[in-house]
């Protein structure tokens, strides 16, 4: 019966001290505003205020609502500005990009800056498999390559980034221009411990080509790349994972055909992908790796797919 602007007219009678005067405030007609008390008393059964008095005088059942406004009213307020704030005070986040997190931490130090009341928490492993945790509400946030269909998950596109290939500076694919599917067949690809299914140049350049040459799990990145360079085989990595080492001469990285591209997305439950904690964490990921990662391009720039849930 009692609705939250009769209690904000109420607050705004007392604050003004006349019907006019509240109309304005309130962006009323004094008509209008009138017409409101006339209907709100007659289904409460009493009057709220002397008409006509100068002040305006509450009666006393007037003031008693005036009480409860004065009670409820800050409540709800601070209960607004508490659901615009952070109640989520650790954001716990996955990777299933085993070497994201060489540029991820720095994205956390300045995401951190401006959220210092959210404690960070991230997990990563070649066997945790991090989606269906996901799922069952034990993360709040996954990096991923992988969709998976009808999950429940919302998936908002980071960026895109190029994957090449990563050879010793004196193997003889290094003196190609072009690498083609065929020029692999008898390498040694060396990849993290995950199926093959999942990494995108078995999908999407060498499976095309029904090309399929021998692969070695290794799963620590700075072993991988000092086997690369030992030229105990090659790998298929972001230009991010090895630009320091490609700068010190210890490897070079080539384009994979045309260009292979994945796409890196931030993956939450459906639902809560507008919680300001996850779109702030969103935001300065994405802004930092366009802004500093080479070979790298914004996956919401116009005519790139869009958030898929």
């Amino acid at each position: 019966m009692i609705e939250l602007k009769h209690l904000r007219t109420l607050q705004a009678l007392q604050n003004t001290g006349s019907l006019a005067a509240a109309a304005a405030q309130l962006h009323q007609t004094q008509s209008a505003l009138s017409h409101q008390f006339s209907d709100l008393e007659q289904r409460l059964g009493f009057r709220l205020f002397v008409r006509k008095s100068q002040p305006l005088r509450f009666t006393p059942q007037g003031e008693i609502m005036l009480q409860l406004a004065e009670q409820i009213l800050p409540q709800i307020q601070q209960a607004l500005q508490a659901c615009h704030e952070p109640h989520q005070t650790t954001l716990r986040i996955a990777i299933e990009c085993h070497s994201c997190i060489q540029w991820l931490t720095p994205a956390l130090n300045n995401f951190r800056q401006s959220w210092p009341q959210v404690v960070v928490d991230f997990k990563s492993g070649v066997t945790f498999d991090p989606q269906p945790a996901l799922q069952q509400g034990e993360l709040d946030v996954v990096l991923t390559s992988d969709i998976l269909p009808r999950s429940g998950l919302f998936y908002t596109p980071m960026f895109d980034y190029e994957v090449r290939l990563v050879l010793a500076p004196d193997h003889p694919l290094a003196k190609l221009e072009h690498i083609s599917p065929e020029d692999l067949a008898d390498e040694v690809l060396m990849i993290y411990p995950v199926q093959r299914q999942r990494l995108d140049i078995w999908r999407h350049f060498l499976q095309p080509a029904g090309v399929s040459p021998a692969l070695k799990n290794v799963d620590n990145t700075l072993l991988l790349i000092q086997m690369v360079s030992a030229q105990m085989g090659i790998a298929a990595l972001p230009h991010w994972v090895v630009e320091s080492f490609e700068k010190q001469g210890l490897v070079v990285t080539k384009t994979l055909g045309a260009g292979l591209w994945s796409r890196l997305y931030a993956a939450v439950r459906d639902g809560e992908q507008r919680q300001p904690v996850l779109e702030a964490f969103v935001r300065f990921a994405r802004q930092h790796a366009c802004d500093h990662l080479p070979f790298v391009r914004d996956a919401a720039r116009p005519g790139s797919l869009q958030s898929i849930s």
